[in-house]
């Protein structure tokens, strides 16, 4: 899902949207320890940074996920450098990890860069279990039931979430900004995309999960991100041929309707194999293994089959929303999604370089008027889905549409693939950029403000048993 994963990716034929788990063993043998050094500080700072701000955001009223996505900012690329990940722009040198472990080990450059590889690349598959673990809570929160009630308003959602922002950043770029057809299709393209990952943990901060408006936000949100990849598809083999790869889209359109239709509809006959499993184990982690098996097994064969791991995860979730041990399961998952889920919101905001608002840097001047054009479709093209909801008198169209706004680490993926490929110049990916962090920052307080009064989120700001407060 993140930049680099993506891109690496991609280029091998979009067989996954995530890399292998990098082994310590990659680096020298000597060099194991310190990587393993560079892990365990890099977590201490994210879980301080994490808890600090989401507590500071409590406390001003606002969605502790915000705080922790501040907190990632302050932390990263954009002021301390205490969190840097290769490819920002930034040397091993700016590290501020790096810097540490440099001055008790006194490494040599190109042991100290192995290093700084490899410890990031260990951060970065934490934050992506993170982000599955954070969709398998969610498909456990939702109630498939009123999921399926809101299937087919989610699904026109979805669309005319993707529909409108692209067709109208694209053209609005090539007429007004008289970019060329392809690069104005890429920033059409990241304009499509909604970050769910945020957007669930928002509702859930609001104790809106299981609403009407938060049940099709997040259905929405799915069938955004499966669309998504399929443009994502497209976009690609537009970067790299000049033309559309029309069986590939084909098939990621086939295979992602399969795959989560399958899942769903097979759920009921899986409750029970999963409950008679879990009554037949007598050891600790009776229902949680299992649990977590088919978890990442459904986000595997998401990858497997060149979609999300998330869609696997939240699949997997919903399936096991059904099973008997659905409460007791939910009580287990949250200590652990409270360790990583926390990694994958402040690597995001680590990642944003807000440095792109500088518009003393004359790179950043041209891309500054692109910008604010694609922010504003951005905004407005998702706002208006709440509009398309039909046969829900006195549902909140604002919320709904303000729901889906924010990018994301989604967002950055479009902008990496088409910088890499060259197809973007450098005030187009800029603009892309802030688009895509003004969007993410954004949301949250939007969120809160256009769903008014809510229910009371839980003091630790962590995830809660909705369910049982609105819809049991």
């Amino acid at each position: 899902m993140f930049l680099n994963h993506t891109i690496t990716a991609l280029s091998s034929g979009m067989a996954s949207l995530v890399d292998p788990i990098p082994l310590l063993a990659t680096v020298e043998a000597e060099n194991s320890p310190i990587v393993m050094s560079g892990v365990l500080l890099s977590l201490v700072v994210i879980y301080l940074a994490s808890k600090i701000g989401a507590e500071v955001a409590l406390k001003f009223d606002f969605p502790p996920v915000l705080g922790e996505l501040v907190a990632g900012v302050i932390i990263g690329i954009s002021a301390l450098h205490l969190i840097v990940f290769p490819g920002s722009g930034l040397s091993v040198s700016d590290s501020g990890i790096m810097t540490v472990l440099q001055s008790i080990n006194h490494l040599s450059p190109a042991a100290l860069t192995s290093v700084f590889e490899s410890q990031s690349e260990v951060i970065s598959v934490l934050a992506e279990l993170g982000v599955i673990i954070l969709l398998f809570e969610i498909g456990l929160e939702s109630d498939l039931k009123q999921l399926k009630q809101v299937g087919i308003q989610a699904t026109v959602v979805a669309c005319v979430g993707v529909a409108v922002p692209f067709a109208a950043g694209t053209a609005g770029l090539m007429i007004i900004f008289h970019t060329a057809a392809i690069p104005a299709i890429f920033a059409g393209a990241a304009l499509t995309a909604t970050s769910i990952g945020i957007t669930s943990k928002v509702l859930s901060d609001l104790g809106q999960l299981n609403s009407k408006e938060g049940q099709i936000i997040v259905g929405a949100a799915v069938i955004d991100d499966v669309l998504g990849i399929i443009v994502l598809a497209v976009v690609a083999s537009l970067a790299k041929t000049g033309e559309i790869d029309v069986v590939n889209v084909i098939y990621l359109i086939v295979s992602a309707t399969v795959f989560l239709l399958g899942s769903i509809l097979l759920g009921g006959v899986f409750d029970k194999t999963f409950s008679a499993v879990v009554g037949q184990l007598k050891t600790r982690g009776n229902i949680i293994i299992p649990a977590f098996i088919f978890a990442y097994f459904m986000a595997f064969l998401g990858n497997a089959i060149h979609l999300e791991a998330i869609l696997g995860a939240f699949a997997a979730g919903l399936v096991l929303d059904e099973s008997d041990a659905r409460q007791e399961l939910d009580e287990m998952v949250k200590p652990i999604a409270d360790l990583f889920v926390p990694i994958f919101f402040v690597t995001v905001g680590a990642r944003a370089d807000l440095g792109v608002l500088n518009p003393t840097v004359p790179d950043n001047r041209a891309g500054l008027l692109i910008a604010v054009f694609l922010i504003v479709v951005a905004i407005l093209g998702k706002i208006v889905t709440g509009w398309v909801v039909f046969g829900q008198p006195g549902i909140n169209r604002l919320a709904i549409g303000v729901g889906m706004i924010p990018r994301g680490e989604v967002g950055l993926v479009f902008a990496g693939i088409g910088s890499a490929s060259g197809v973007l110049d450098k005030p187009l990916e800029v603009s892309i950029i802030i688009m895509v962090i003004l969007t993410t920052f954004l949301a949250p307080p939007f969120l809160r403000i256009a769903f008014g009064d809510t229910v009371e989120p839980p003091a630790s700001g962590e995830l809660s048993s909705e369910k049982t407060v609105i819809s049991g």
